[in-house]
């Protein structure tokens, strides 16, 4: 059976040794500025770092420059290709056939990813790209599997094909979106998306017998959601995806918390490996019971089953999750007094979940103890307070650094 890459979102170095610690193989992550997430907390030391750290770990970052570039930002451009150039990168992640002519040019080492916002849909238009000296092509979410499968027996043996298994779909085709550019003077396609197709909208409707007279479409009483979609969700799916020979299976969510990436790649680490253990008892179910505790929207398929399926849009427009959330992060564990930093109210009684690396279930505890980080007096509650905000806490089983705690509502 091929080897699978399962590549992960890394919003910021802490995100990027989370998710190489809950079983990426790889990291996709980019400097604000020239990538599609402005408001990812990633800057150039961290990227650095991110390399440096990966590469330590025997693991692989794949750096975003793929926004469409207008000739202003070229001058930047080049200068970050130089420096991917020294850093080495295990490759680049852009769109722009004008940034892609710059990256051939100043890091001619660096393998070149092309981006899914070149909407790559076809075995011709990988043709293109691999000519034009692209190794990785990245294809369009809109691709279902008999498309998918074509390519991968038809295309040359050294060309690799990453797909999105989990995380947003946008609204527009593969990302190509001007919605929040023309309601909020933010291009989605130089990284600043505002997200508009997630925004609650009022609706009216007019007889046209009686103009003038507005009639209130509600979803509920704050509107509808009528451009947001569900979140993609291929857990089912991945038996066929591997055989297929997919090199690489990506997660969206550059912009998601820490809880949400170590839990959501722990999940398709474990179905992966699972999986190439004993093909013919994959079950699924378990993996998405798992889910069912982490996502924050509706899942679907998307087209990869079935061109036809409508089973797409999220009206309500929900980004929260009934069930649990983000609880803490372990700094230290100590048998009787452990040190976590603290994301949510904790309070005695509460049950909490460790998420264990490279365990699909995970511990459940109550939280019996809790001590006030400076004086060691016991409380018996502790709110997030300041950034970095921390607690002592004794915890059911020994735990590494930087390991995950959720919280049951």
């Amino acid at each position: 059976m091929k080897e699978v890459e399962l590549l992960a979102p890394a919003g910021s170095f802490e995100k990027a040794k989370i998710a190489f610690l809950y079983g990426a193989d790889a990291v996709y992550c980019g400097t604000s500025s020239l990538s599609l997430r402005t408001r990812a907390d990633m800057k150039d030391d961290d990227l650095v770092n991110t390399i440096k750290y990966a590469h330590s770990q025997g693991k692989k970052v794949y750096v975003t420059l793929n926004i469409f570039a207008w000739d202003e930002k070229y001058e930047e451009i080049i200068e970050m290709a130089k420096k991917l150039e020294e850093l080495k990168p295990d490759g680049i992640i852009a769109a722009d056939g004008g940034v892609i002519d710059v990256l051939k040019q100043y890091a001619p080492s660096v393998a070149i990813n092309v981006s899914t916002q070149a909407n790559i849909v076809s075995l011709h238009a990988c043709n293109f790209w691999y000519k034009n000296g692209a190794k990785r092509m990245i294809m369009a979410r809109e691709m279902n599997k008999e498309q998918l499968r074509y390519i991968m027996e038809n295309k040359p043996d050294d060309m690799e094909i990453e797909i999105f298994v989990h995380g947003a779909i946008c609204f527009a085709y593969s990302g190509r979106c001007f919605l929040s550019d023309f309601l909020s003077c933010r291009s989605a396609n130089l990284g600043d998306c505002a997200q508009s197709c997630r925004w609650s909208y009022n609706l009216y409707a007019e007889e046209k017998n009686n103009p003038g007279e507005f009639m209130p479409i509600e979803e509920n009483e704050y509107g509808t959601s009528i451009f947001s979609s569900k979140d993609l969700c291929l857990i089912r799916e991945i038996p066929e995806i591997i055989e297929m020979g997919v090199d690489s299976l990506k997660i969206e969510g550059r912009l998601k918390t820490e809880y949400y990436v170590a839990s959501i790649v722990n999940v398709y680490r474990n179905a992966i490996d699972d999986y190439k253990k004993d093909p013919e008892y994959y079950d699924a179910e378990k993996y998405l019971k798992e889910i069912e505790k982490i996502k924050t929207r509706g899942l679907t398929t998307f087209y990869f089953n079935d061109r036809k399926n409508t089973d797409i849009q999220e009206y309500s427009g929900k980004q929260y999750n009934e069930q649990y959330q983000f609880g803490a992060k372990v700094v230290e564990y100590k048998e009787e007094k452990s040190i976590i930093e603290v994301r949510n109210r904790l309070q005695i009684g509460d049950t909490m979940e460790i998420i264990v690396p490279h365990q699909l279930e995970p511990v459940e505890f109550k939280i019996e103890k809790l001590w006030d980080v400076d004086t060691d007096k016991e409380i018996e509650f502790v709110n997030p307070g300041v950034k970095g905000q921390q607690a002592k806490i004794l915890l059911p089983i020994k735990c590494g650094r930087d390991w995950i705690i959720r919280r049951k509502k």
